[in-house]
């Protein structure tokens, strides 16, 4: 990867504080950027931006597209800034100061702001000059997004027939019908990636990188589906006749069935894989580095025939990672990709990243089972080209896992590898130090883990419905662990001591190597 030594932290955009119920790309986003650049961090890792709905729980792994933005990002008061409103159109907003994401009102008080800027700036030339750019997938999105509201919300497999089957006449007949309400959509998109440009740049400006990631499935309600189904393996009635999961393996005896339909790559590969080169290359513009998740199944996929409850019944299908990947390399060079490489993974997966130069993920929280000596996941196993995470938005939190899943066994031989007597007080610590140790090239950090935080900050419980991508974090972390800023900061608001207070993220990153050259006193 040759990235040198650095590092970075793991945090996605709506965990940011804000006074409207969800963070954004507005003035928080700025501000953990100064904070990442102030403390040495060269990478900002965020989940996918896709836009997200309640029906999925709110995942970024769940979306209707591949390629819109979610507006539930946008930030009112850069819609100030950026002269779509008014200021008193935002300083009469109630806040919505809560520790969880509010989703429900968050979207609504967005969608209030975007309806009051589109009365005015919906149709402007830089609206149509966007449109005309992104015309590739932002017109199919618009009447997607268009057609569902007008069918009352039903997935798009409900829809008459020949809206269904993308009919000439029929499109035509509600691109005209339904003519304002596409361009609202295409105007709210407008502004997401002008926040978007405008927040990349900042990045840059500071120095620091941006880390994205890109689900490697797509619902099946969706508008890539809809628009797109030969691309799928679909029966004549456009259902799929396989669904995505994994296999039967240590963690669940059924799999996962998660029911996302299946890619047709041998059609993908008769059109040159231009849906995915197109996929890639706009994860490219928005993002430094992209993270493919579930690499496992761009070499071989498990397919389970619709109609199964469970996983068991699926088989390992190939798929042509060869061709796939020497047609990106062949687009993109260097690949600024990330191998998602967690779970089972063969030797045909292992080849494949080993070709094409793509860095893995190292997980510390995986490393202390029994095969602690072998454990690739173990620091004095790490090689540089791979990313050190000490966990990821799947898993619980350092001090989580420690007070909650780590047994009696697994505490003794974490304290005789650190050669330290762990508690729920210096885990995180310990953690985090561990990854700034190793020889992998970069290393990432959760911020739950930075702060040292327990259980009930963690991102995502996999499997568990409702309750989860709503942490966010409190609102004077990053002044305590810069040992404060001009503003007062109150003093015991956080309910676990952050594990890096007080300019110590730096002096650590420093220690090792990976931050600004500095002379250690």
């Amino acid at each position: 990867m040759n990235r040198n030594r650095s590092s970075g932290i793991l945090l996605h955009v709506t965990s940011l504080a804000s006074r409207y119920g969800v963070g954004d790309l507005g003035p928080e986003a700025r501000r953990f950027v100064d904070f990442l650049r102030g403390n040495g961090q060269r990478y900002w890792q965020m989940l996918p931006l896709n836009p997200t709905s309640p029906v999925h729980g709110n995942s970024p792994y769940s979306s209707d597209s591949a390629f819109a933005g979610n507006p539930l990002l946008i930030s009112p008061e850069d819609m100030v800034r950026d002269g779509l409103l008014r200021p008193q159109d935002v300083h009469d907003l109630p806040e919505i100061p809560v520790s969880r994401v509010k989703y429900a009102d968050a979207m609504a008080l967005r969608e209030s702001l975007l309806d009051k800027a589109f009365t005015e700036s919906g149709r402007s030339p830089a609206v149509r000059e966007f449109r005309v750019r992104q015309k590739a997938w932002l017109e199919d999105f618009a009447l997607f997004r268009a057609l569902k509201a007008h069918f009352h919300g039903q997935p798009w497999t409900a829809w008459p027939e020949d809206v269904r089957r993308r009919k000439d006449a029929a499109m035509q007949r509600f691109r005209d019908s339904l003519h304002d309400e596409i361009d609202r959509i295409c105007f709210q998109q407008f502004v997401f990636f002008e926040q978007w440009r405008s927040l990349r740049s900042y990045c840059r400006d500071k120095g620091v990188e941006l880390i994205g990631d890109v689900p490697i499935y797509v619902n099946e309600d969706s508008v890539e589906v809809w628009a797109n189904p030969e691309l799928f393996k679909l029966d004549e009635h456009l259902r799929p006749r396989f669904l995505a999961g994994v296999p039967p393996d240590y963690f669940s005896e059924t799999g996962q069935l998660w029911g996302n339909p299946v890619y047709d790559w041998k059609q993908m590969e008769r059109e040159d894989f231009a849906w995915w080169i197109r996929r890639i290359r706009h994860n490219i513009e928005l993002f430094d580095l992209v993270r493919l998740d579930h690499f496992r199944g761009f070499v071989a996929c498990w397919e389970v025939p619709a109609g199964h409850e469970t996983a068991m019944h699926g088989q390992w299908v190939d798929v042509p990672a060869q061709s796939f990947f020497q047609r990106l390399a062949r687009t993109f060079n260097p690949l600024p990709l990330i191998a998602e490489d967690l779970g089972t993974i063969d030797d045909a997966v292992r080849n494949v990243m080993h070709k094409f130069g793509l860095p893995g993920m190292k997980i510390l929280l995986f490393a202390f089972g029994p095969d602690l000596p072998t454990n690739p996941y173990a620091p004095h196993n790490h090689v540089p080209d791979c990313l050190v995470y000490t966990g990821t938005h799947d898993n619980n939190t350092v001090r989580g896992w420690f007070e909650e899943e780590a047994d009696a066994e697994t505490r003794a031989r974490l304290d005789a590898y650190l050669g330290i007597s762990c508690t729920s007080e210096n885990v995180a610590l310990a953690f985090v130090r561990m990854g700034m140790q190793s020889v992998a090239d970069v290393v990432v950090f959760p911020l739950q883990d930075i702060l040292g935080l327990g259980g009930e900050s963690k991102m995502n419980v996999p499997g568990v419905a409702n309750g989860n991508w709503s942490w966010r974090m409190p609102p004077d972390a990053l002044a305590r662990m810069t040992g404060g800023d001009d503003n007062h900061v109150a003093t015991g608001m956080l309910d676990n001591p952050p594990c890096l207070a007080g300019g110590r993220l730096l002096e650590m990153t420093t220690l090792y190597g990976r931050g600004p050259a500095r002379q250690c006193d």
